[in-house]
């Protein structure tokens, strides 16, 4: 429960407004689906990332050791669990609980038995767990105690208490009296005549006959009530009524014991709310830990390597919030005219592989999937700079990298491939989208200018910054000289940030920054649709005068075209080679950086190896240790027989024990005897 505190305590930190661009409410709610209970889809709906960097790598081993136990078919049994903790507390300062609370409370109580049962049965590689519910005790003896009281239909019952079971039986037996006397009133012929219908009914605990009107006076008796019609009127017998007023006390006096029944099984709650509240509050963060688990098992996740130190490095990154659209809706219609589909569509083609070039535009594509994307920050440089066409995802590369840092922060796995590396960003703050703003009468641009201004504001070192669309919305010019003092601000800030752009003066910022690099998200000439792939080390050629060409312009029209670019910018040629030699020097520091990765994996690996041997080393010698302190008289288990026994002698030089097990003695080798501990 600390390490939840802890981490609600940090998450104001973090900025809303980003949280709500990047759309992580629903990444909440998709983990909140895969809780059992309401205790974990609370948590799971109020999840905040944390910047303790201790306790994200505490949550994040939690996730991957229940990913092991799942897989182990070793699921927490959550059968039964509800949140009871204001019942319990309420019961604690001597509330009577209703029957129906108590099986509620009984059924949490059963649920403590079956987790610290469950802990028990855990793999002992598990430590996490295992320690995470080291403090929940069995309380299922007062969970059984209370189902021996109360059936599942909220009943008290009759072996509840002696008293409660005599007043029962006191009630049956006037019952049946009550039955019997009605029984010989309906075998007298006079009175049946006088009758409606030929038999009794009961009106709330009284038996009534149902006399005509008309023959009211020959009945002596208490009428109850009169027909609909006002044709009969129903009484009840005066021979039955002194036993109906004796069957009212017997049911005060069952009320009552009821009473006293519920008030001795609530204090028996109130006893142990203290350790009932507690263990639900573990079982709840158990919960939590075990839908990221399945979350993570079910999108194949791997947990993140946390590092304090800014590198971030998402291998094979997915979108979650695409990822789990395209599970749900395969293929959407994108009908003209209908605006839900297109704006599905369009969404979807961010971050979908490219369709057959064949097919036609229109044509119903089969499922599709989400393109990985490798994301480098802070290893080489803090600045990525990502050109590239409309819709071909510049922006849901912002949104992965902006919601992934999010999930790691939050102790989740991330849809990315093994090994990723992602730091604790402070703040994450993003200006993503088109935010004109009506109340505030401001432009797009002026939207994002005042954004940009809050941002800076917040930022620091310790900062992931992501910026869409920089210096859109105005004149090029003016908006990449903009932008250029925007990167140069994020820059001196010292933050880690992504950009995105579509004005050509920014592609050329790498160039004269070390700091800084590009990045390009591809595009397929040959079928003219975007691949959304990411490439760092180029910058997003526009490729207009290639589409023309393949559109069939006029070629006459194209020459005057390039002769114009040419004129434009005279150092195309020069730019597309200092841009294949930035591409080949960040394919060999990928290249070397994937080696390091494996090399520090293959010598952590070789690190665990050499502990688990070590450790091993040490058990062998501390048993050899008391095997040879051995004498007669001390317990041990025999491994052969599978039992314990006493030792009767020992021979140090044959290296064998004498044992007694059962009836018979056994000389057993020093490796077959254990001490009992």
């Amino acid at each position: 429960m600390i390490l939840i505190e802890a981490i609600q305590a940090d998450s104001a930190l973090m900025d809303a407004h980003t949280l709500d661009l990047l759309g992580f409410d629903k990444v909440r709610a998709l983990l909140a689906g895969y809780a059992a209970s309401s205790l974990g889809r609370d948590l799971a709906r109020q999840i905040e990332p944390s910047t303790d960097a201790t306790a994200i790598r505490k949550e994040i081993a939690l996730t991957s050791e229940m990913v092991e136990a799942l897989g182990l078919n070793q699921a927490p049994p959550f059968s039964g669990l509800h949140d009871v903790r204001l019942i319990a507390r309420r019961a604690k300062i001597g509330t009577m609980l209703t029957a129906e609370q108590l099986i509620e409370v009984a059924e949490a109580l059963n649920c403590t038995g079956a987790m610290y049962r469950y802990r028990m049965r855990l793999a002992e590689h598990l430590s996490g767990i295992i320690d995470h519910l080291s403090g929940i005790e069995d309380l299922g003896t007062v969970g059984k105690s209370i189902g021996g009281c109360i059936d599942g239909r909220g009943h008290v019952l009759d072996m509840a208490s002696r008293d409660l079971a005599a007043v029962r039986q006191k009630l049956f037996d006037l019952d049946e009296k009550v039955k019997a006397e009605i029984r010989r009133l309906l075998r007298d012929p006079e009175l049946r005549k006088i009758l409606s219908y030929p038999n009794a009914t009961v009106h709330g605990d009284h038996y009534v006959l149902p006399v005509s009107v008309n023959h009211r006076h020959k009945v002596n008796g208490v009428v109850h009530r009169m027909s609909g019609t006002g044709e009969t009127v129903f009484i009840e017998p005066a021979s039955i009524s002194n036993l109906s007023a004796e069957r009212v006390q017997l049911k005060a006096d069952e009320d009552r014991e009821v009473k006293r029944v519920l008030r001795r099984l609530s204090s028996e709650v109130g006893r142990v709310a203290n350790p009932l509240v507690y263990a639900l509050d573990v079982i709840a963060k158990l919960d939590l830990i075990t839908a990221k688990a399945r979350y993570s098992r079910d999108f194949n996740m791997y947990p993140p390597d946390v590092n304090t130190e800014g590198r971030l490095w998402l291998r094979q990154a997915r979108h979650p919030l695409l990822e789990s659209l395209f599970r749900n809706d395969p293929t959407p219609s994108a009908e003209p005219g209908s605006r839900s589909a297109e704006q599905k569509a369009n969404e979807a083609q961010r971050a979908t592989d490219p369709p057959d070039a064949s097919a036609p535009r229109s044509a119903t594509r089969g499922p599709r999937s989400v393109v990985p994307i490798d994301i480098r920050l802070g290893i080489g440089f803090n600045l990525l700079v990502i050109t590239g066409p409309n819709t071909g995802g510049k922006t849901v590369t912002l949104k992965t990298t902006g919601l992934l840092c999010l999930m790691a922060q939050c102790g989740m796995h991330v849809p990315a491939g093994e090994g990723s590396l992602v730091p604790v960003f402070r703040h994450i703050l993003a200006d993503i989208g088109d935010e004109q703003s009506l109340e505030q009468s401001l432009s797009t641009f002026s939207s994002h200018v005042s954004r940009i201004a809050s941002i800076f504001r917040t930022a620091d070192d310790q900062s992931l910054i992501l910026l869409d669309e920089l210096g859109a919305g105005t004149d090029p010019t003016e908006g990449a000289a903009l932008g250029r003092a925007i990167l140069d601000q994020l820059d001196a800030v010292r933050c880690r940030a992504i950009v995105t752009t579509h004005l050509g003066d920014l592609k050329t910022y790498a160039f004269n920054n070390d700091r800084a690099e590009n990045g390009a998200v591809e595009f397929d000439i040959e079928t003219m649709r975007p691949t959304y792939r990411l490439h760092i080390g180029q910058f997003g050629m526009s490729n207009a005068l290639k589409i023309a060409r393949r559109l069939k312009l006029p070629k006459e029209l194209l020459r005057k075209a390039h002769k114009y670019l040419k004129r434009r910018k005279g150092k195309t040629g020069e730019l597309a080679r200092l841009q294949e030699l930035r591409l080949e020097a960040e394919q060999a520091k990928v290249d070397a950086l994937a080696a390091k990765h494996e090399a520090d994996r293959a010598k952590e690996s070789f690190e665990r190896e050499r502990r688990a041997l070590d450790k091993e080393a040490a058990d062998r010698a501390a048993l050899n240790e008391l095997r040879a302190t051995l004498k007669a008289g001390t317990v041990v288990t025999v491994q052969r027989f599978g039992s314990t026994g006493k030792v009767v002698k020992v021979d140090a030089k044959k290296q064998t024990v004498t044992v007694s097990v059962g009836i018979g003695q056994w000389e057993v080798p020093f490796e077959e005897i254990f001490p009992v501990t």
